[in-house]
């Protein structure tokens, strides 16, 4: 599928970001030396200089539930947390992935998050056009998710205008309350 194939299967234009994206995959050992603070190690392996943010305890606890989740599915590699670039610049700006490939209803959920001083420059709106592109792209895929804290109005506003629409509220057990958004593709 090209990018103009891509926009015409989306119900709404999808806003536009000041800001162009890459993502570096990561590796067993490179998710591994972050859960241990070992950024040089981790950086090396990643071939990208990653920051303290990428060993904060909520990142940390990515890594493991992601180590946790190709121990039991190897498949779910692709699909899975990776490392947002900017391009063409090569900044490290975040993480950002699908919670796993399609369930049998055929919906990917997403989950990012931008390095703080990178925050409020069009990043994660960036990281939403180019993960609905992936999905949009995959024949295997009908539907993308996200859950958002309702406090949480910069991604609030990150997906206005995508046409995503509220679908019902969930509660988690690491962020609390969340709004759940669906968006066919």
């Amino acid at each position: 599928m090209t990018d103009t194939d891509n926009a015409a299967a989306r119900p709404t234009p999808a806003p536009t970001s000041p800001k162009s994206v890459g993502f570096v995959e990561l590796s067993r050992e490179t998710m591994t030396a972050l859960l241990n603070h070992d950024l040089a190690g981790a950086s090396r392996e990643a071939g990208v200089a990653l920051t303290e943010f990428f060993v904060t305890e909520d990142a940390r606890w990515v890594w493991q539930y992601r180590l946790d989740q190709l121990a039991a599915n190897p498949a779910c590699a692709g699909w899975i947390t990776q490392i947002v670039v900017d391009e063409p610049g090569g900044d490290v700006v975040g993480y950002a992935g699908f919670h796993g490939p399609p369930d049998g209803a055929g919906m990917v959920e997403l989950g990012y998050s931008v390095v703080p001083e990178h925050r409020r420059q069009g990043y994660a709106r960036a990281i939403l056009t180019a993960f609905l592109d992936r999905a949009t792209a995959e024949p295997l895929v009908r539907k993308l998710r996200v859950t958002i804290r309702p406090d949480n109005t910069a991604s609030l506003a990150t997906i206005s205008g995508f046409g995503f629409e509220k679908v019902g509220e969930q509660w988690d057990e690491r962020d609390g309350r969340e709004i759940v958004f669906e968006l066919p593709v």
